[in-house]
């Protein structure tokens, strides 16, 4: 079983991170199973955020009484002090303990700093001072943001998308995150669900002494890949790198990471599914996809009111219309 140590913070865990953003998907008592079997197999690491509906009281509900033996992380996308603190009291109430381990500004569109006006990184620090966090962490989808915050020298751990598809951006932030000792936590390692091998997910961060990656787990089936991992650590072979290159190969340029910040979207279109339809199909059974539900939530594309909310707030700055456009186009192909 592989550890990785989250930099300044000192934090040595399996490196097999819980995300719980799946789990409020599935029944309280699912959830309690899936979060009990990975904790009774040695996962330590279970990252939430207040945005993941009832994902935070599952976890409560699930490893209460073994709080002292875990790492839990949180997020607030709070943009204002009232917020923050709210949010903060909740987590702590949901999640059944009265301290958090890494306290996350979910994905800001800015770097939150001591006196840049907001007050938010003020009410970070005292939220630490008063003991309710031990340190203090940033998630983003945005690489200028995510290289300020590491430079800055204020926050102890970054949560970052990072697989195989990674730019030379992406590894440099890994690098400098070592350097400057900040934690890397891999977030995305499956690409959103592009990826579909993950044993070549799993051999390529294993790379990285510094990464932990988080999986996304909401079905046993998909613990049991990563448990099996721990003692069964894929290495990287000649074969799984050229898998990888072919994979780069295949999803070079524009496509939908499957982040959903581009929602809601007015015209109720899933922005995530529609936009990377055309891979979809292309690399998973398209049985659903091809559905009649399926149909209707491609035909919901014609409906785009042009209103440039999803370009807006895309961190990859696509053309979120167009791409919606030709995704529709080639679905339909496929009728």
């Amino acid at each position: 079983m592989n550890y990785v140590t989250l930099g300044r913070t000192g934090l040595q865990v399996n490196k097999n991170g819980f995300g719980a953003l799946p789990v409020q998907r599935v029944s309280m008592d699912e959830a309690k199973k899936l979060l009990r079997k990975a904790y009774e197999n040695g996962i330590r690491f279970f990252d939430t955020a207040r945005a993941y509906s009832d994902s935070e009281e599952k976890i409560g509900e699930a490893l209460q009484d073994v709080r002292d033996r875990i790492v839990i992380t949180t997020k607030t996308m709070s943009t204002t002090v009232d917020g923050f603190w709210k949010d903060l009291e909740t987590s702590l109430t949901l999640l059944k303990t009265d301290y958090i381990d890494i306290y996350q500004f979910h994905n800001p569109s800015f770097c939150p700093v001591p006196e840049d006006g907001s007050g938010l990184y003020e009410a970070m620090a005292e939220a630490k001072k008063q003991g309710k966090i031990r340190f203090i962490g940033i998630t983003n989808h945005r690489a200028p943001v995510a290289k300020e915050a590491v430079q800055s020298g204020l926050y102890d751990t970054l949560q970052f998308p990072f697989s195989y598809l990674a730019g030379k951006p992406d590894l440099e932030l890994v690098r400098l995150c070592r350097n400057r000792n900040v934690g890397f936590i891999a977030m995305k390692a499956l690409s959103g669900g592009l990826i579909r091998r993950s044993d070549a997910a799993y051999a390529y961060l294993n790379q990285f002494d510094n990464v932990l990656p988080i999986w996304g787990i909401q079905r046993e089936s998909e613990l049991d890949e990563f448990l099996y991992y721990q003692d069964n650590i894929p290495c990287m072979t000649e074969e799984l790198e050229e898998f990888i290159r072919q994979e780069r190969e295949d999803l070079s340029g524009d496509f939908c990471r499957g982040c959903g910040y581009c929602l809601p979207c007015p015209a109720r279109i899933d922005i995530p599914t529609c936009a990377r339809m055309s891979l979809l199909l292309r690399r998973a059974p398209s049985e659903r996809f091809l559905s009649q539900d399926g149909q209707a939530k491609m035909k919901r594309i014609e409906d785009c009111v042009h209103c440039n909310h999803c370009v807006s707030h895309c961190p990859y700055q696509l053309n979120t219309p167009e791409l919606l456009q030709k995704n529709l186009e080639d679905y339909r192909t496929f009728l």
